[in-house]
């Protein structure tokens, strides 16, 4: 890959020009491309560092940088970048690999065959999957993709938070227990903080279809939440896997937290902690010592009344993880887990699991826009918009694209009336209409007569709009493997984009058939093939189609 070639020529030249390497390494495609191919800001890193002038660091680095085949210029620019262009025969040669590897093009073996779980969605199972929760299954997804493809061994749990004291399960419970009674015309409370939309009526319906007033009796307590959480699970879990496949993610596999109560696993685990001092009582209650790990304060691992807070479970949860093999566990959480990750990060510390075993990864919320206006969710009062709705209303591959355009960080507007367009404003659809129309250039030199197996001289690839193109091919693995390390997919739809306008750009500006050239079309053929490589393998990793005809 070209980062990792140029990262060890770059840590001999500032080895050579008498300074420390810096741990990390940045080299980067500059904002301009005018610049060069890729820039690194060490010389600014180590300024701050040494007390230099970062240009003066610059140009001691630059001049101890070896020769090297996939370089043809280096130099200094603004306040210390370090700008590289590569040779137009080492893109060529990229070209080369990219026909060569074909659909394992970009991909790597930096992960080891490490095991690792994501566990993403997750979702309570108190109704369907609304699109808060539905920005972190195509980013989890497309993760676990990424991990795949750069040598990780991978498996996609959903977690089905049903244990026996998930608050939001009794409050659905009591919901739809005060439904089916007002069905029957019978005296109910309904909870003030209760699930008021109309699928918690349908349900009650379907109940009252079965079964009748059987449950009439129960008494609208704890108990009798519970037994119609109960009822309602394995219809809301298999709707839950409906809409994820519908998304297109399918998990390896759904753990119930329940499980974690009937085989004594959250007993057991309070006991281990208690018995090695990582626990204690207190005013009646068992508390963790996760302040000892790094918290702001311990956290009570069993409440006074003898029922066990979410974190039993969870340290529970993990124990089970790590014992069925895996290596690294990841987490995908949406915004209101925002104070979780130092207290479970203590708490794995606390049950003795190395933290940086494991992640946890935020993703912030989804506005929906339509017409100009924000839409106002709310899944208590029965005004979300599902997952399945979103994906019925703008297709698959535009609700994944469109889920994943920002960085996880930050806020997200998805714009209803842009998804649906088929407009080159619509960024999956212009990525789209970029793979069509080379599989347009495929098929009309097929019927030319073009032998697609046949031998080109890459070296005539010389244009600047040819060139362009190359770069950004040679770029691909590189992209992948970044996206993948820094838990960043939205870079494959930043990049997948940017490919898309440069190869409309070549396109316009470079005649791919011509007769009178033979040797230069069977050339260009071989940079459009390139190109449909990559663009067909970004969108598999997006997990969106890669159509041939629009």
């Amino acid at each position: 890959m070209i980062r990792d070639t140029l990262t060890q020529l770059l840590a001999q030249s500032i080895t050579a020009a008498g300074f420390e390497v810096p741990e990390q390494l940045e080299i980067e495609p500059p904002r301009d491309p005018r610049h060069g191919d890729l820039a690194t800001n060490v010389a600014m890193v180590l300024a701050s560092r040494l007390g230099q002038p970062p240009r003066k660091i610059a140009e001691a680095i630059v001049a101890e940088f070896p020769d090297a085949a996939m370089v043809t210029g280096i130099d200094v620019a603004g306040p210390g970048f370090i700008n590289f262009t590569l040779s137009p025969a080492w893109l060529q040669q990229a070209l080369a690999r990219c026909l060569a590897e074909g659909t394992r093009y970009g991909c790597s073996d930096q992960g080891g065959g490490e095991r690792v779980q994501v566990e993403f969605v997750s979702a309570n199972p108190v109704g369907p999957i609304h699109i808060g929760n539905a920005r972190g299954g195509p980013y989890g997804d497309v993760l676990a993709n990424l991990l795949q493809a750069t040598g990780y061994q991978v498996e996609r749990e959903f977690y089905v938070n049903d244990g026996p004291h998930n608050t939001q399960a009794q409050i659905f419970g009591r919901s739809l227990q005060a439904r089916y009674r007002e069905l029957l015309g019978l005296p109910f409370e309904f909870p003030e903080d209760g699930y008021r939309g109309e699928y918690v009526v349908e349900m009650a319906r379907e109940i009252i279809q079965r079964d009748g007033d059987k449950y009439a009796d129960l008494p609208q307590d704890e108990a009798g939440a519970r037994k119609f959480f109960e009822m309602a699970l394995p219809e809301i879990v298999a709707a839950m896997r409906e809409d994820c496949h519908a998304l297109g993610i399918d998990f390896d596999n759904w753990f119930y937290e329940s499980q974690l109560y009937e085989t004594g696993e959250v007993q057991r685990e309070i006991e281990r902690l208690l018995q090695k001092g990582a626990a204690y009582e207190k005013d009646g209650a068992i508390w963790l010592r996760t302040q000892e790990y790094g918290d702001d304060q311990d956290r009570v691992l069993v409440r006074a009344d003898g029922r066990p807070t979410y974190i039993a479970s969870d340290v529970a949860y993990a124990r089970n993880k790590f014992n069925r093999g895996f290596e690294r566990a990841i987490y995908v959480l949406g915004p209101d887990h925002a104070g979780y990750i130092p207290r479970m990060k203590a708490a794995f510390a606390a049950i003795g699991i190395d933290p940086q075993r494991l992640e946890i990864l935020m993703y912030q919320n989804v506005r929906l826009l339509e017409g100009g206006q924000v839409l106002s969710l709310s899944k208590r009062k029965g005004t979300l918009v599902t997952m399945r709705e979103i994906v019925e209303s703008v297709g698959r591959d535009a609700a994944r694209f469109f889920l994943l355009m920002r960085s996880a960080e930050s806020h997200l507007d998805f714009d209803l009336d842009l998804a649906r367009s088929e407009s080159e404003d619509n960024p999956v659809y212009y990525v789209q209409y970029a793979h069509t129309r080379v599989c347009g250039i495929q098929r009309e030199a097929q019927a030319q007569g073009y032998d697609p197996a046949a031998e080109a001289d890459l070296s005539l690839l010389t244009a600047p709009q040819e060139l362009a193109l190359l770069r950004k091919l040679a770029q691909y693995p590189d992209e992948v493997a970044l996206a993948a390390a820094s838990r960043a997919p939205h870079r494959l739809t930043h990049f997948s984009r940017e490919l898309a306008q440069t190869f409309h750009q070549f396109y316009t500006a470079c005649r791919v058939l011509d007769k009178d050239n033979p040797s230069l079309s069977a050339a260009r053929l071989k940079l459009v093939t390139g190109t449909r490589i990559v663009l067909a393998n970004l969108l598999g990793l997006l997990g969106v189609s890669a159509p041939e005809r629009m």
